[in-house]
């Protein structure tokens, strides 16, 4: 997912050992004055080592002016939703409007069932979760008296209130499928630590978490990214925020840019007081630079959640119209033509050899299965896995528009090179870098949307449940490499033009030496968009008769 425009902001994950209570408000503080924004505090209720959560937030809440709080993130299972909602109201009232609410379904389940909560299975544990969020915003939002019956909180007549002194937002941790649908349809913020999903793992977390969010009919940019992220300060180092606060920049500007995160908690470990400094005043004001530097380059559009009409037309971001096509209406299209982009022969892959989908006709799609049967369309409830790769694509297509936009601008001399390619760099496009496993040694650190469903999972699924998609798969792919070269060729041309005389300080550029980018950009939009189009033509009907999600 790109950029979601949300602001940046940065936060300290904060020790509370018990042991030392002074030196934990004063960190607090500490971190207030560096210009930090947030401070995340960890639930364990049933750690004795370990400050209680609400009483420390409560004193900090008076210990600190600007700085908001909250907990990162609250034990549901050890916290009854009715009074943690009147507890996070309070808190926010007492504090000024300065308190989120993180909730987790309860990690530990051995120290919680210790403590005399009951001891929940993991599907239990999220389903009791879902019941609390419910009761949390009852509680805060409700004019009478609230009623639930669920299975595991219940609530018979209690009254609503306290009102928070501003809207709370849930931010809820979750990582595996079933917390992510459910944080995809009624969190306002997503919260995963790095120690439970690091770099290499949390483009996929959050390409499922887009997929869910798109599917339960809201944006994208509903669901603010937090990421709680731990690291160090070298000058040697070369791994994820291993490394000179500049490194760390350039790496958290990624996950801004390119998977929407936007708010970064940073549990600080050796020297404290030194870490949490430098995060803050060298670390956190790069990063909103760089932000600030694309945002203004190309414009932010956050995503809108895909409709869920087959048939609705969709602006294309080129300008140029096209529908999504339902299987029905495909049935009668030329399987020959390209309806978007222009393929031509590149790496020698003719576009009249694109191999075809035999399609159904006759009285043959007239007993096509029904809808919400094996092999039919998606039926109510269901997940429509090709509404879904379209979704995919129109992001794909977006970040196309915001690639042209900016060679346009170093064109015209508006934009100096440098940061076209690192705006480039931190698109969905470019960190996939469209390539197989066995194609590129180096592959892509950051495994984004397109590439996770297409390469691991929707390619061998659909060829699983349809051996006749082999040669349109097997077609696929070798564009995929097609394109790959293109954005390689691109890439190499934007270096060199960094490297010119003249060019290093920022200046724009303009002139004739920007046409080997302009010609590039050209040719990678007509096969981006091509490829894109074929890709969707030929495998409606298969998506829509595979019964697993992609």
């Amino acid at each position: 997912m790109p950029d979601l425009g949300h602001e940046v902001s940065f936060g300290v994950f904060l020790p509370n050992p018990a042991s030392r209570p002074g030196a934990v408000v004063r960190l607090a503080q500490e971190a207030e004055s560096a210009g930090l924004d947030l401070v995340g505090v960890q639930d364990h209720p049933y750690n004795p080592d370990l400050l209680d959560t609400w009483t420390l937030l409560s004193h900090l809440s008076a210990a600190t002016e600007t700085i908001r709080l909250f907990p990162d993130v609250a034990c549901v299972p050890l916290r009854p939703p009715a009074v943690l909602a009147r507890a996070a109201a309070s808190l926010d009232l007492l504090s000024g409007g300065r308190v989120e609410l993180g909730l987790g379904a309860g990690y530990f389940r051995d120290a919680i069932a210790g403590m005399g909560a009951a001891e929940l299975s993991s599907g239990d544990a999220v389903t009791a979760l879902e019941e609390a969020v419910d009761i949390v915003r009852a509680i805060w939002d409700g004019e009478s008296p609230v009623t639930r019956d669920g299975r595991f909180h219940s609530l018979r007549g209690a009254a609503p209130g306290p009102r928070p002194a501003h809207p709370i937002q849930i931010w809820l941790g979750s990582y595996r499928p079933r917390m992510l649908d459910l944080t995809a349809r009624l969190a306002d913020g997503w919260v995963p630590s790095q120690a439970y999903a690091g770099f290499d793992e949390i483009g996929a977390l959050s390409g499922h978490l887009d997929r869910c969010i798109i599917d339960a009919g809201r944006s994208p940019a509903d669901v603010r990214r937090i990421y709680n992220v731990n690291g160090r300060f070298t000058m040697t180092g070369s791994g994820f925020l291993d490394g000179t606060p500049e490194q760390w920049a350039e790496q958290l500007t990624e996950l801004v840019l390119g998977q929407g995160f936007s708010t970064f908690v940073l549990g600080p470990t050796g020297d404290i007081l030194s870490v949490l400094n430098t995060f803050a005043k060298e670390v956190a004001p790069d990063v909103r630079e760089r932000v600030a530097n694309a945002r203004a380059a190309v414009p932010v559009t956050p995503p809108v959640a895909s409709a869920t009409a087959e048939d609705e037309p969709v602006p294309d971001p080129t300008g140029v119209p096209f529908e999504r096509i339902s299987v029905a209406a495909m049935l009668a299209t030329d399987g020959g033509s390209e309806r978007s982009g222009s393929w031509g022969d590149a790496g020698g892959l003719a576009v009249a050899d694109r191999p075809r989908v035999v399609r159904r006709t006759g009285t043959a799609a007239a007993s096509a299965p029904a809808a919400g049967s094996p092999g039919g369309p998606a039926g109510p409830g269901m997940r429509d896995n090709y509404r879904d790769l379209v979704a995919i694509h129109d992001h794909l297509r977006s970040e196309l528009v915001q690639i042209q936009a900016a060679v346009a601008q170093v064109a015209q001399g508006d934009l100096d090179p440098a940061t076209a390619r690192s705006l480039i760099a931190a698109m969905t496009l470019r960190q996939n870098h469209w390539t197989l496993g066995s194609f590129c040694a180096s592959y892509c650190r950051i495994v984004t949307i397109h590439h996770a469903v297409e390469d691991a999972h929707m390619f061998p699924a659909l060829a699983r449940s349809d051996a006749s998609l082999g040669a349109v798969l097997e077609r696929l792919e070798a564009e995929h490499v097609v394109i790959a070269d293109v954005l390689d060729r691109f890439d190499r041309a934007l270096v060199a033009l960094v490297q010119e005389p003249g060019h290093r300080d920022g200046e724009g550029t303009g002139g004739a030496g920007t046409a080997p980018i302009t010609r590039l950009c050209d040719e990678l939009s007509d096969l981006l968009l091509s490829h894109l189009a074929y890709e969707e033509d030929e495998l409606a009907d298969g998506l829509r008769r595979m019964t697993e999600p992609i």
